[in-house]
C-alpha cells in the first residue's frame, strides 16, 4: 500500500524556559503534560498522526540529552528511528540529517515534518489535510506547507502569502506561495489580518524524499554535503560518533531560510483545525477551555474568587486559592512558583537570566 511509504518526522530538540516553571532546559515543554490531559505534547503529536503512517516510519529528531525522555514517552518508536543531535543547529540541519537517513531506507518515502509542541483541536480535519497533502506530493516535486487561518493580529508567528487567484489542478485546496514573511510588528500584523491571502506559518512541511534531497543539494549545499558524504555510516554503529563529529560544522539556519524561501515549486494548504504552537502562557490560555470569567484552571484542587482572565497551572496536588487577580499567570512545578501578569510574561527569561 502507498501508505507504507508515508513517513512522519517529529522535531523535538527545542529548549527553552517560556513555560517556566513548568518547562526547563532539562525537561522542555514538548515532554510535559501542558494541557493536563494525561498526555505530553510530543505524545499528542504522535497520536494525531495515527493511521497516516506505520510506527516503523515514525522518526524523532531530538537533542542527545532528551533521548531518555523520548524512549520513555514513545516506547513504540524503534531505537534506530530516534536521531540524536549533539548540538542545536536549527531546523535545516535537522531535516537534512533525517532526510538522508530516510532515503537510505526508503527511496519512495513521502514525508511530513512536524514540530513536537503544537496543539490541534480538530484532529479529524488535521488528518484529512495531511492525507490530501501527502497525496499531492507523493509523485511530484512540490513542497507543501500548511497555512493556518489567522484569527488575530499575531506578532509571534511568521506568515505565508498565498496566490489565491487560482488553485492547483490536482487539488483545489492547495495554492502557490507568493512569499514568506517574518514575524511582523503590530502594525503589519493588523495589515496581514485584513488580507484574505495571508496565513500563519505552522512550520509543518510535506514533500517526497527526492524533492527535499534535491532542494537541499541546490539551496543548502554546504549542509547537504555533510550528510550526503556520511550516508554510508547511517544505520551502523558508527553513525552517532560520525554525526557527533560533523553536526557542529552545520550552519545554524532554519529550513525556511535555507530552502523554503528559495524553492520554486512551493505551495500552501490553507487550513483551519484549531492550531496553536503554545509559545506562551497567553497562547495556552487562548487555546484552553475557559470558564465564564475567562479563567483556565489546569490542576485538581483550584478555587478562584473574583478573578478573571487568569491561567492557573498547578498539577502537583496542592490546594490553590486565588482571589482578586485579573489576567495573571499562576504556575507551580517542583517547588518553584510563578505569579506574573500575562502582559509581562516575556520578561520571565530576563528574570531567570536566560
Amino acid at each position: 500500500m502507498a501508505k507504507n511509504h508515508n513517513h512522519l518526522v517529529i522535531m523535538a530538540g527545542g529548549v527553552g524556559s517560556r513555560f517556566w516553571p513548568m518547562s526547563t532546559e532539562d525537561i522542555p515543554k514538548q515532554f510535559i503534560d501542558v494541557l493536563g490531559t494525561g498526555r505530553t505534547l510530543i505524545q499528542m503529536t504522535y497520536d494525531r498522526f495515527k493511521g497516516i503512517c506505520p510506527d516503523e516510519n515514525v522518526w524523532i529528531v531530538t537533542n542527545k540529552k532528551y533521548s531518555r525522555l523520548v524512549e520513555e514517552q514513545l516506547p513504540m518508536i524503534k531505537h534506530g528511528n530516534i536521531l540524536l543531535e549533539p548540538c542545536r543547529r536549527n531546523t535545516a540541519p535537522c531535516i537534512a540529517y533525517v532526510s538522508w537517513r530516510i532515503k537510505m531506507q526508503d527511496s519512495r518515502a513521502n514525508i511530513v515534518v512536524s514540530p513536537s509542541d503544537h496543539v490541534v483541536i480538530d484532529t479529524s480535519e488535521f488528518r484529512r489535510v495531511i492525507t490530501e497533502s501527502l497525496n499531492f506530493t507523493k509523485e511530484s516535486d512540490a513542497i507543501v506547507t500548511l497555512g493556518m487561518k489567522a484569527t488575530r493580529p499575531e506578532t509571534g508567528y511568521g506568515y505565508i502569502e498565498a496566490d489565491l487567484s487560482s488553485n492547483t489542478l490536482r487539488n483545489k485546496e492547495i495554492y502557490r506561495v507568493d512569499a514568506f514573511h517574518e514575524k511582523p510588528n503590530a502594525e503589519k500584523a493588523v495589515q496581514y489580518l485584513a488580507k484574505s491571502n495571508y496565513f500563519w506559518n505552522a512550520g509543518i512541511f510535506i514533500w517526497n524524499i527526492e524533492t527535499i534531497v534535491n532542494a537541499l543539494r541546490v539551496y543548502a549545499p554546504r549542509i547537504n554535503n555533510i550528510f550526503e558524504r556520511i550516508q554510508d555510516v547511517f544505520g551502523t554503529e558508527k553513525e552517532q560518533e560520525t554525526v557527533d563529529e560533523c553536526y557542529p560544522n552545520c550552519e545554524n539556519i532554519s529550513i525556511d531560510y535555507a530552502v523554503m524561501e528559495k524553492a520554486e515549486e512551493k505551495f500552501v494548504f490553507p487550513a483551519n483545525f484549531g492550531w496553536s504552537d503554545l509559545g506562551t502562557w497567553g497562547s495556552l490560555l487562548m487555546q484552553s477551555k475557559r470558564d465564564v470569567n475567562g479563567n483556565v484552571c489546569i490542576g485538581q484542587n483550584i478555587s478562584l474568587y473574583d478573578s478573571n482572565g487568569c491561567i492557573i497551572h498547578t498539577t502537583q496536588e496542592k490546594q490553590v486559592i486565588v482571589e482578586g487577580l485579573s489576567n495573571y499567570i499562576v504556575a507551580e512545578q517542583n517547588n518553584q512558583l510563578l505569579i506574573c501578569h500575562l502582559s509581562e510574561e516575556q520578561r520571565i527569561k530576563l528574570f531567570l537570566g536566560k
